[in-house]
């Protein structure tokens, strides 16, 4: 486990996870508020990259608003588990890779920019690995907006956003997947995005500003390597419980205290009858159950069934395929 002792990197990270600011020298707003001058900033943000304690600069976009996306999850033999996560991981739509304490324990999420490349992706990497491929497609989310405090102090997370598709114009997808990459780590960071994308600073200021109202930005700031900063006993909690449980039980479990992300996915029938998913990051094995403890006590969960899966490796963690590789290129 890896804690960060520098206060400055502390508020760096904690701070400015949401709510990027969208003006022309970002990151002098930022020394402002930290004390520091605008080159150091960037120094800072740019070694914690380098050592893998943040991914990048950049946005999240809200899951189905753009493209598509499912989680997926395969049965992986001891003896196939590294070759097989290396299949998955070669395949660009697959954005996030983890292995996981179950019989079904590669679980990855793909990517792409329509349903119809998320199920070529699945059907690759069912055909590669001679394995079926679970499916489980998003129904609805009550929590996305994954962040984390170095001080320990609760998130401040906000609730869920409508998101406005009519918003999106041409060239937003070309924008959205820059974003999701991240910003260059300069001191005019849209001008250069602008510069790369052959398109006006102002232009490309005002269509985030535009996509972020609309709730297609999800987030836009510092993401982190949750792993890599100490967070590193992540468990998935899924619930068998009715559907109709599911209105009441969705809410009360993504605003309970260490409830990380929460949302319904369709089951798989005969298979995997879990329909409500929540995650659980936390910094020892221990905490997190301490916090399953008291999910499971809610009275919205009574009578449902649950299962946990601890993570135990990260193979692949990276922004999300909104075009195809070579239009992303």
């Amino acid at each position: 486990m890896e804690h960060i002792t520098d206060p400055i990197d502390r508020r760096l990270l904690d701070d400015f996870q949401r709510d990027f600011p969208i003006t022309d020298r970002p990151f002098q707003i930022l020394g402002n508020a930290l004390g520091l001058e605008e080159a150091e900033v960037i120094d800072r943000l740019t070694r914690m990259r380098a050592n893998g304690r943040i991914t990048r600069v950049g946005a999240t976009i809200s899951p189905g608003a753009v493209s598509a996306s499912t989680l997926a999850a395969v049965s992986a033999p001891e003896d196939r588990l590294e070759e097989i996560a290396a299949l998955i991981d070669s395949e660009p739509g697959v954005n996030h890779n983890y292995q996981r304490e179950d019989t079904w324990n590669l679980w990855f999420v793909a990517t792409g920019p329509d349903r119809a490349h998320v199920n070529d992706t699945l059907a690759r990497i069912s055909h590669r690995t001679g394995l079926r491929v679970l499916d489980l497609r998003l129904v609805r989310p009550f929590n996305v907006d994954l962040g984390f405090r170095m001080s320990g102090k609760t998130r401040n997370v906000p609730g869920p956003r409508k998101v406005d598709r009519t918003a999106m114009q041409d060239g937003d997808l070309t924008l959205l997947q820059a974003l999701s990459s991240g910003l260059p780590l300069v001191a005019d960071p849209y001008d250069a995005l602008a510069r790369s994308l052959g398109r006006n600073t102002h232009d490309v200021m005002e269509r985030i500003e535009t996509l972020q109202g609309a709730g297609i930005i999800s987030r836009l700031g510092v993401i982190v390597r949750h792993r890599a900063l100490g967070w590193s006993a992540n468990a998935m909690v899924v619930w068998d419980m009715p559907a109709n449980q599911i209105d009441t039980a969705g809410p009360a479990l993504a605003a309970h205290p260490g409830v990380t992300l929460c949302y319904e996915r369709n089951p798989v029938e005969d298979v995997w009858p879990y329909r409500l998913y929540s995650m659980i990051h936390a910094r020892s094995r221990s905490e997190a159950l301490d916090v399953l403890s008291a999910a499971v006590a809610l009275p919205e969960m009574a009578g449902a069934r649950h299962k946990v899966l601890f993570s135990t490796r990260c193979f692949k963690q990276t922004g999300a395929l909104i075009q195809p590789k070579e239009a992303a290129a």
